[in-house]
């Protein structure tokens, strides 16, 4: 069985920092790009962060410089470092894995490009 298995989120105070973990196991997701999501209560589903298996990065244009995406090949398991943390951050954060080997923007912006997802870790961020 394919899992993906968020952890990490909690309550912080807005200048603070977290690192969001996901936890592949079931199938090897080194080929895989995988990334992260995130939705406000009310809000659509909006794009934070995406990395290729070459390491390649892309990010939303309100965390870049904020937030730090990465991954562990070995330990099949994918990151998301977030620092200065603002209140408009607050959202459940979901990882999740495409095996679509055309790694475009489109295609790693693109929440329905994915193909498995987590369960979402929240993230409170206090003003």
């Amino acid at each position: 069985q394919v899992q993906l298995v968020g952890s990490g989120g909690g309550l912080v105070q807005a200048g603070d920092s977290l690192r969001l973990s996901c936890a592949a196991s079931g199938r090897t997701f080194s080929s895989d790009a995988m990334g992260w999501f995130r939705q406000a209560p009310g809000k659509e589903r909006e794009f934070v962060a995406a990395i290729t298996w070459r390491t390649s990065t892309i990010y939303g244009d309100s965390v870049k410089g904020r937030f730090t995406i990465s991954r562990d090949n070995a330990k099949n398991t994918l990151y998301l470092q977030m620092n200065s943390l603002k209140p408009e951050d607050t959202a459940v954060y979901y990882c999740a894995a495409t095996q679509n080997r055309r790694h475009t923007t489109m295609v790693l912006t693109t929440s329905a490009m994915y193909d498995y997802w987590g369960q979402g870790t929240r993230v409170t961020v206090s003003s």
